[in-house]
């Protein structure tokens, strides 16, 4: 750690409370990264976010970070290990390209949330925009409400729970991520199909909704996958999906 970094945590930045109508988002980031920080203090707390950007971003610590506002664009963006709840909205790309841990919204997220993740839980209580999930690599993304169109767009791996409505084109060129929709599918992308909902659909799914805190018969749902048309899928490697 460098002399002025060391100076800064001996005097403002050794808190677990920051108010970003007072303290800067860098100091909130930069707090957040420093080992030594998150290995004693394990419960954070961020109020008056102000809808900025950025907030709680790259965390490689399990700690815990309750957001008590809405946020603004790539929210706990890059995550690893770290539990983030957002007590409001969120901007674009919330959880973006996500490794482990997880993200509860309380409330709506906007155009491409959970882009890119590799992996952990993604919970979106209320709706979220267009391009949910989009290129998702192995994510578990579980939606209360309704999503808007494109999403799961060349979805590699992971699933995507949708207790609402789905929009235009769901699941376009995807892989082999596994969709599962309550109600009204607009349309389905190319190469998008629905699909047989086994027992084991039934009980993953049973499993991501308790999970993500979310009282809904599995049985309510209908699956969708790749007819796998447009990518050279070989049969052998089945299992890995």
């Amino acid at each position: 750690m460098n002399t002025a970094f060391a100076e800064k945590i001996s005097t403002s930045i050794l808190k677990d409370e920051f108010d970003l109508s007072v303290d800067s988002i860098r100091d909130l980031n930069q707090a957040l990264h420093s080992k030594e920080l998150t290995d004693s203090i394990v419960d954070w707390k961020v109020s008056n976010p102000g809808g900025q950007h950025n907030i709680a971003v790259g965390i490689k610590a399990p700690v815990n970070v309750t957001i008590d506002g809405h946020a603004g664009y790539y929210c706990a963006g890059m995550n690893q290990e770290a539990h983030v709840i957002v007590n409001g909205n969120v901007g674009v790309g919330v959880a973006e390209n996500m490794m482990s841990g997880s993200v509860y919204i309380k409330g709506n997220a906007s155009q491409a949330a959970g882009a890119t993740a590799h992996g952990g839980l993604l919970v979106i209580e209320g709706d979220a925009g267009a391009r949910c999930g989009i290129s998702m690599k192995g994510v578990d993304i579980v939606v209360g409400g309704s999503i808007g169109h494109m999403s799961c767009f060349m979805g590699q791996a992971g699933r995507l729970v949708v207790c609402g409505d789905a929009g235009d084109a769901l699941g376009d060129s995807l892989y082999e991520t596994r969709i599962y929709v309550k109600g009204v599918v607009k349309s389905l992308g190319s190469d998008c199909i629905e699909k047989e909902m086994r027992q084991e659909h039934l009980a993953e799914l049973a499993e991501l909704l308790s999970k993500a805190g979310f009282d809904e018969d599995p049985a309510s749902f209908k699956r969708y996958g790749s007819a796998r048309q447009l990518y050279n899928f070989k049969v052998d490697n089945a299992s890995a999906y």
